[in-house]
């Protein structure tokens, strides 16, 4: 995820198998539920709070916003229904949307935010960042000292360790994300494929590239993306610039200093992009392609490698595929033999806005979010895991073994990669377009890697003269 502290970088070595998945992308459409079709087993869940405390919020209502991703929404439905069981009379809005963050855009404006909203702290539309920016997100500090539903330490000592520290994103030390799914990033490619052709998979980019020709060879590209959002490269270009320059090229990214775009640990990295467009690598017509369309194309065998995040397998259950197709996923590769490999991980949250009406029902459907039940609930509904300690143990019986296997590879030396920004004033520029539109035109051959960075060095200056001024 991004953060927004000065010091906005840090590698973390989370607890084994207690990562978990960010959201991928949804359909359309608006669908507000004020109530969902029961589930089955809708009794009271054996670990809730004391019959005091449900009695509290006896026929208040809450509204509950929430980002319809990779995920689904039949976690969303199955949990509003848990949660009224164990709450009587207590009424539940569901707003569930791909666009969340727009159709809900009017209501924060007009000052009547829904009550909770989940998406990821760096969604799109600025939103979230412009609320933490103006006090219009409520300090989740008493929450996490509060005591856990069923059991009796704080809620915060269910957390991964760490992960705290990265909801707390103004640098005062207060806490406004709740977190919720994690994911791990990287890229992915077909097990089955390589173990009958006896590939290796790749542990430096020169071995990478060096599959190209075999790929060409088989009637395959070596590489696809998503098209027409190629932010989804993030999951490879963070963390290869990590291996290449460490935390320091890193760190002065995400502070926007001057010149980090022209580090060599920068240009190495999108040196590879560009060996890629030149040497004929990338699948064709990759540009024009939705993230559907290049996510099919690489399952039915016209492609080595694409980017993603472990939701891929879940997002495209039903996509079409060539015969034996096995995800496999792949920590971006060391420039070096040995060198260190990372993968970036990052999480979404749950917020309540400062202006909400029922903060403390809000506090409460929260906290009811990290029992364990629940969590195994999730996991069954959404394929995800939650950021807790265990969470991927949890929720091993019901997650894809891909989502597992990506997970493990923290065991094997590979190192945890949390990237978040230094909060700026809001202006014109989106730092991720700026760094990763330009792909489609290397890749077309418009442009030359010193061209990407000079437009990137462009744009964080206008992002350094804007902090600059807001002092």
């Amino acid at each position: 995820m991004r953060n927004w502290t000065s010091k906005a970088l840090k590698t973390i070595c989370l607890p084994l198998l207690s990562i978990a998945l960010l959201a991928g992308c949804g359909n359309n459409g608006v669908t507000p539920s004020p109530s969902v079709e029961p589930t089955a087993a809708l009794t009271p869940n054996e670990a809730t709070t004391p019959e005091s405390t449900q009695k509290q919020f006896e026929n208040q209502e809450l509204t509950v916003a929430v980002f319809e991703g990779g995920y689904g929404r039949a976690y969303w439905d199955a949990v509003v229904e848990r949660f009224k069981a164990d709450y009587p009379g207590v009424v539940i809005n569901l707003i569930s949307n791909p666009k969340i963050m727009d159709a809900i855009k009017a209501q924060i404006v007009a000052g009547n935010p829904p009550d909770v909203i989940y998406t990821s702290p760096d969604e799109n539309t600025g939103t979230i960042k412009s609320l933490l920016k103006e006090g219009g997100l409520l300090e989740l500090d008493d929450l996490f000292e509060s005591t856990a539903l069923d059991n009796n330490a704080p809620l915060k000592d269910k957390i991964i360790p760490d992960i705290l520290e990265y909801s707390k994103p103004l640098g005062d030390g207060k806490i406004y994300y709740a977190p919720f799914y994690m994911s791990t990033l990287g890229l992915w490619y077909n097990q089955t494929l390589f173990a009958e052709k006896g590939w290796g998979v790749p542990k430096t980019w020169d071995a990478f590239l060096t599959l190209g020709e075999t790929a060409r060879s088989e009637g395959r590209s070596l590489f696809t993306y998503q098209g027409i959002y190629p932010g989804y490269n993030d999951s490879v270009i963070l963390a290869s610039i990590a291996s290449a320059g460490g935390m320091e090229a890193l760190d002065n990214i995400s502070n926007y200093e001057e010149g980090a775009f022209k580090s060599d640990a920068v240009l190495k990295t999108f040196g590879v992009y560009d060996d890629i467009a030149k040497k004929g690598y990338l699948m064709p017509g990759t540009v024009a392609l939705n993230h559907t369309q290049a996510q099919t194309e690489f399952m039915q065998g016209k492609a080595l490698f694409i980017p993603n995040g472990n939701w891929f397998e879940n997002e495209m259950k039903d996509a079409p595929r060539e015969e034996g197709f096995e995800f496999g996923f792949l920590a971006p590769p060391a420039f070096e033999p040995g060198g260190q490999q990372y993968a970036q991980t990052s999480f979404e949250a749950l917020f309540i806005p400062a202006k909400a009406k029922n903060p403390e029902l809000a506090k409460e459907f929260i906290k009811y979010q990290y029992n364990d039940a629940i969590v195994e609930l999730n996991a069954e509904k959404s394929f995800g895991v939650l950021a807790v300690k265990n969470g991927a143990e949890m929720a091993k019986p019901f997650i894809p073994e891909s989502v597992y296997n990506s997970l493990k590879v923290f065991e094997e030396g590979v190192k945890p990669l949390i990237f978040q920004w230094k909060v700026a004033p809001k202006t014109e520029i989106v730092i991720g377009d700026e760094i990763y539109n330009p792909i489609t035109d290397l890749m077309n051959g418009n442009i030359t890697v010193d061209e990407w960075t000079n437009r990137i060095e462009k744009a964080t200056a206008r992002l350094r003269d804007a902090i600059s001024k807001s002092k």
